[in-house]
């Protein structure tokens, strides 16, 4: 039964990730420019704009959602939660080492589905609860299995952060909090905008 349930699900994950991947490729936009430009962006310069006009959906704030503590004074701070019209949400931030030596992500933050393990160190254990409809939302993922989330983390200075990013189906539409769950760091309810 448990290999039935597997095969099922991975079914449907395959589907949902060709359909959010295609929706993703119709919107013309690319997880990899947005993210690299991210970090640049200073707390001071935004802290102007939050009373002035949106930002762009792409770009989400630099708001605080949740600061989650982890293992090895690694902290994850939660900056955007932002629904996409494709039918995912794109949960971005920073993983800091807030330590006082160089401090590698575990490997247990990928969870322990062997699909996911397979492809490397990633976020993929990374999960959305839905408390309302009791329900939970694990890592989109390729069709090759790899999760649609930050992988091949390099080992993190002491005071030193990297962008990250990890992508969920999207919860129904009038479900606007969530709880964030990350293997290694504590649980966080976020909101999700859009």
């Amino acid at each position: 039964m448990s290999i039935r349930f597997t095969t099922k699900a991975r079914r449907g994950m395959v589907a949902l990730t060709v359909a959010a991947g295609l929706a993703l490729g119709v919107a013309g936009c690319g997880s990899g420019s947005d993210a690299d430009k991210k970090p640049e962006t200073s707390a001071s310069a935004s802290q102007g704009k939050r009373g002035g006009s949106d930002p762009s959906t792409q770009e989400g704030t630099d708001e605080l959602l949740a600061e989650l503590k982890g293992e090895d004074g690694l902290i994850l701070q939660i900056t955007s939660a932002q629904r996409d019209s494709g039918g995912f949400v794109t949960v971005s931030g920073e993983l800091k080492n807030d330590g006082d030596e160089a401090a590698r992500v575990s490997a247990r933050v990928s969870g322990d589905e062997t699909e996911i393990i397979r492809h490397g160190t990633s976020l993929g254990g990374a999960t959305l609860v839905d408390s309302a409809t009791k329900k939970r939302y694990y890592v989109l993922r390729d069709t090759d299995g790899r999760p649609l989330t930050t992988t091949s983390m390099p080992r993190i200075k002491a005071g030193a952060s990297i962008p990250v990013f990890m992508q969920f189906p999207a919860p129904p539409t009038d479900t606007t909090e969530v709880t964030f769950q990350l293997p290694t760091f504590a649980a966080a309810t976020i909101q999700i905008s859009g």
